[in-house]
């Protein structure tokens, strides 16, 4: 458990698409990309997990080492919700192997929650938008997973032969026991952020990890 420490910092960010997730780039010095710092500019906050450059939604933000650690670590199976936009609309074998889990390069999936949306979810549109072909149609997903592996949900669907067009996170879960405190973006737009405020504090220090 994470000693009290009135610096502590809990931030939640939706980043938007093309942004690294990380506040330096070294890759290209003459012509950086965005990054993190970007948009917060906040020292020494770290993200919990990671989305990659062309993935979109929630982040949480913390200088709390210990903390930052237990969310990390698939040991303590935090659930994480995902929007994915897939080409084609896949159909109910698809989804069972998904839910079931699948094989990936040399492992394989927890079982996921998987459950295809009947309409468009209300989501902002993305810059540059997604490349669309007039002849195939796409569907929307909602994904709950309890790991975190690099790209794993563009790698799950595309197994599956349904590949990702768009993946956008709604929601980290963090729980202990029977208890999970679900931090979501509500109404944070891309580029925007907040910190925890009270009433997630108190749900976190009840959970007995703060």
């Amino acid at each position: 458990m994470a000693k009290k420490n009135l610096n502590y910092r809990y931030l939640l960010f939706n980043k938007p698409y093309g942004v690294l997730c990380q506040f330096t780039d070294n890759s290209n010095p003459e012509n950086p990309r965005p990054t993190l710092k970007n948009y917060i500019q906040i020292p020494d906050v770290y993200s919990v997990g990671r989305l990659d450059k062309d993935s979109e939604g929630l982040l949480f933000l913390t200088n709390n080492g210990p903390l930052k650690h237990r969310l990390s670590h698939r040991q303590f199976a935090h659930p994480r919700t995902y929007l994915v936009q897939v080409e084609q609309t896949p159909d109910d074998m698809a989804l069972n192997q998904l839910r079931r889990g699948l094989m990936i390069k040399d492992y394989r999936t927890r079982p996921t929650q998987v459950k295809l949306l009947a309409s468009t979810p209300s989501v902002p549109p993305r810059n540059p938008p997604i490349r669309y072909r007039k002849t195939v149609p796409t569907a929307w997903l909602e994904m709950t997973l309890t790991e975190g592996r690099n790209r794993q949900v563009r790698r799950m669907t595309a197994a599956v032969g349904y590949p990702t067009l768009r993946l956008i996170r709604i929601a980290i879960g963090v729980q202990k026991k029977d208890k999970t405190l679900n931090l979501t973006l509500n109404s944070l737009k891309p580029g925007e952020w907040r910190e925890l405020d009270h009433y997630e504090l108190i749900a976190l220090r009840d959970l007995g990890i703060l």
